[in-house]
């Protein structure tokens, strides 16, 4: 029975799965994310050379005789020693002695980000308040060592580097556990669609009634889920090997996270059998919705809830990931549809692989309840389709 069942569920995958993929509305569907991507390269390539020439802060000197040019020297022998951007400095004015510079009037006709005047003992530092705050320490460090005749060598600071500490691990794999559960609800909810619209377009075709009639309804609603999957796989491998093209001529790879504690290569071993599961799951409930609708609108209107409950589901396991240890985390990696979420993020914070493979087997026996409850609410609408059978009774008479 179950070889009958399993050989069933291949059939449906595998017409699912061909019709879906060689068809021409997948492949728009492939290009469709990927249109947002490409305008992000480039949007992202001319931000950056506009940030680029944004973040080029030209300081103006304007002293006496040659102060400015000192001052000049002073910031280029103590560039390399400061942290962060350090401004560049042009000297623009070469004051007489005497004579007066209106700095402010300058700053609004000249592309500077400050100015300074005064004296190398007195300098003078014209910009706005957040400016000030940030170069004033730095513009008197210069001028201290630009009047000095012999300047005196900054001391050299011996290092004692930390590779790394507990808190700040912590931190980062917070941050790694985040992202997997964003990236793995954005792929579920783009397309667990797919199971629903299929489904609909054949019931109303009654192509799903002929199907109905020939084999178990369980087998059906499991090789479409798993066709579905399988289509699922296909378009992420698209998507990403359209942004590792991308990298490779020159977009910014996404930002370094944090190693999760169950290694990279456990982690996104384990982040592809929770999206199986998550899609298997949410995918089973779709049926369900698809099998109860008897139109279009029918459908949207009972997908709504399931859709509003997927994301109570990823808040759910969002709370729980800021609250290790508490009984909403425990909630989070029982409850059969956040459960993929929470342990991901579980993943990500905690080295045992053991909780992971009974979270399997839990939302494993779960996927199974759910195609079984769809596939009998499902069978029992297709067969309330035919016109009802009226009995006649004939009277007797004696």
């Amino acid at each position: 029975m179950f070889a009958e069942r399993l050989r069933a569920a291949w059939v449906i995958g595998r017409r699912d799965f061909v019709a879906v993929v060689f068809s021409k509305a997948f492949i728009f569907f492939l290009l469709g994310p990927l249109f947002p991507i490409i305008v992000g390269f480039f949007a992202g390539m001319i931000g950056a050379s506009v940030q680029h020439d944004l973040d080029r802060a030209v300081v103006g000197i304007a002293m006496p005789a040659h102060e400015g040019d000192r001052l000049v020297m002073a910031r280029a022998a103590l560039v390399a020693t400061m942290p962060g951007a350090v401004p560049e400095f042009e000297v623009i004015d070469r004051l007489r002695p005497g004579e007066q510079f209106d700095a402010r009037a300058v700053l609004k006709s000249r592309q500077l980000a400050a100015v300074v005047t005064g004296t190398l003992d007195a300098p003078v530092l014209t910009a706005t308040e957040g400016r000030i705050a940030d170069w004033r320490g730095m513009i008197s460090l210069f001028a201290a060592h630009a009047r000095s005749d012999t300047p005196t060598p900054l001391a050299e600071v011996r290092t004692d580097v930390v590779v790394t500490s507990a808190a700040h691990e912590h931190n980062g794999q917070v941050v790694t556990a985040q992202a997997g559960q964003l990236l793995l609800f954005l792929l579920t909810m783009l397309l667990a669609g797919m199971v629903l619209s299929n489904l609909v377009e054949e019931k109303a075709n009654k192509i799903i009634e002929v199907l109905a009639a020939s084999m178990p309804m369980d087998a059906l609603f499991m090789g479409k889920l798993f066709a579905m999957l399988a289509v699922s796989m296909v378009g992420i491998a698209v998507w990403a090997s359209g942004y590792g093209v991308m990298v490779v001529f020159g977009a910014r790879s996404i930002p370094l996270l944090a190693t999760p504690a169950v290694g990279w290569p456990a982690f996104l071993g384990l982040g592809f059998v929770y999206f199986a599961m998550a899609y298997l799951l949410l995918g089973s409930m779709f049926l369900a919705i698809g099998g109860m609708a008897n139109t279009v609108r029918e459908v949207q209107t009972l997908s709504m809830p399931a859709t509003m409950m997927q994301l109570i589901v990823f808040f759910l396991a969002s709370f729980a990931l800021a609250r290790p240890g508490s009984t909403i985390e425990l909630v989070a990696q029982v409850f059969p549809i956040s459960s993929p979420y929470a342990m991901l993020a579980y993943g990500a914070q905690h080295p045992a692989l053991m909780p992971h493979v009974l979270a399997l087997g839990w939302q494993g026996l779960w996927v199974v309840i759910m195609v079984r409850g769809g596939a009998l609410l499902f069978r029992r609408s297709v067969m309330k389709s035919g016109p009802a059978r009226v009995r006649k009774h004939k009277s007797v008479s004696a």
